[in-house]
């Protein structure tokens, strides 16, 4: 991935002074779906066949791809798209297609201590050291297949939902953690790729909940310092009725015991 440095300006307990920082760069893409241009797309320029693998299948356009070509700043997708549908505006200002999300069958289940974990695994070396992008991890029977890193926050997902995709993982036996926001046209991603658990160190939206409930996906927010939220379908976390027993025999308010 290609980082610049830029000169700025630092200023630190009550004292200033220039510094050399290392940025992300930002690339723009052409994204073709059977040859034909579908849309551009800002993303960084690493892990660009994932992303287009996976950009098709989280919007809709098609359940598998054949094949992924990158040239350039063209990302060639080769899908049996059966016909495009409609447009609307998604949570980062861009369009989407109205595609139905459809219902996500899966009888994975997690353990409170597997989602700790997973949460663990949900940074980068880049993220670390840049605060410019966020992350998505693919996690599959116990282990963590892929990382990303990307200015766009969908795009992480896209290229762990195309990594997935490419490899031709079961995805109703995946888990997707990640650094970003859950609003609806989030989580519909997940939906159309068939991903049941969705682990998220940040919020959700409402509407991220509501989508996530009518779309049969457990949906894990806050994740982070030892505690997290779940939202929808909480049967997935086995133990988790365990950990509101233990609750309720020392008392509600004990903060040692909440993971809410």
């Amino acid at each position: 991935m290609s980082i610049v440095t830029h000169t700025g300006i630092q200023v630190r307990n009550g004292r200033a002074r220039e510094i050399e920082d290392r940025v992300i760069r930002e690339g723009r893409f052409g994204l073709y779906v059977n040859d034909t241009l579908y849309t551009e797309m800002v993303a960084s320029d690493d892990q660009l066949e994932e992303l287009g693998a996976g950009f098709v299948v989280c919007q809709g356009l098609a359940k598998t791809v054949d094949s992924v070509r990158v040239d350039g700043d063209a990302i060639h997708v080769s899908a049996p798209v059966a016909g495009l549908s409609g447009r609307e505006m998604s949570s980062a200002g861009a369009l989407q297609t109205t595609a139905p999300a459809g219902k996500v069958t899966s009888d994975l289940t997690l353990t409170v201590a597997d989602v700790l974990s997973i949460t663990g695994e949900i940074e980068t070396d880049l993220w670390r050291e840049t605060g410019g992008v966020h992350c998505s991890i693919l996690f599959f029977q116990g282990d963590i297949l892929a990382k990303s890193s990307d200015v766009g926050r969908h795009n992480t997902v896209d290229k762990m939902v195309g990594d997935a995709v490419l490899r031709g993982v079961d995805r109703s036996r995946c888990v997707i953690g990640c650094t970003g926001r859950q609003p609806r046209d989030m989580v519909i991603k997940y939906a159309r790729a068939g991903v049941p658990v969705i682990i998220s160190r940040a919020a959700s939206t409402d509407k991220g909940i509501m989508a996530a409930q009518e779309a049969g996906i457990t949906l894990i927010c806050f994740s982070r310092e030892g505690r997290f939220t779940v939202y929808t379908h909480p049967h997935r976390i086995a133990d988790l009725g365990n950990y509101m027993d233990q609750k309720r025999k020392s008392g509600y308010g004990n903060e040692e015991n909440d993971l809410q």
